[in-house]
C-alpha cells in the first residue's frame, strides 16, 4: 500500500520526470477530461523534451494512469 505521499502530484512529477533530469518542470495545463470528469494535469520539464499527463484518482492521490471509473466505456 503506498503511502499519502506518494499519492501526491509533486511525487508522481518527482518521480517520473526530475529524476531523469535536472531540468525545472512546469505544469502546462490542468483541468477536467471529458470523460467522467477527472481531474489531470500536463507537466512538462522546462526545455519540453519530456511530459506526462498525471490523473487524480477517487482516493485523492495522483497517477500516471487514469482512474479506472473515468474511463470510457466500450460500447460493444
Amino acid at each position: 500500500m503506498k503511502g499519502t505521499s506518494e499519492k501526491s502530484l509533486r511525487w508522481q512529477v518527482e518521480k517520473w520526470l526530475t529524476s531523469v533530469s535536472a531540468l525545472p518542470v512546469h505544469v502546462i495545463e490542468f483541468g477536467r477530461s471529458r470523460w467522467g470528469g477527472g481531474r489531470y494535469a500536463y507537466v512538462a520539464t522546462a526545455d519540453g523534451a519530456r511530459a506526462l499527463y498525471f490523473f487524480r484518482h477517487d482516493d485523492g492521490g495522483w497517477s500516471v494512469f487514469p482512474n479506472r471509473t473515468g474511463q470510457m466505456n466500450n460500447p460493444n
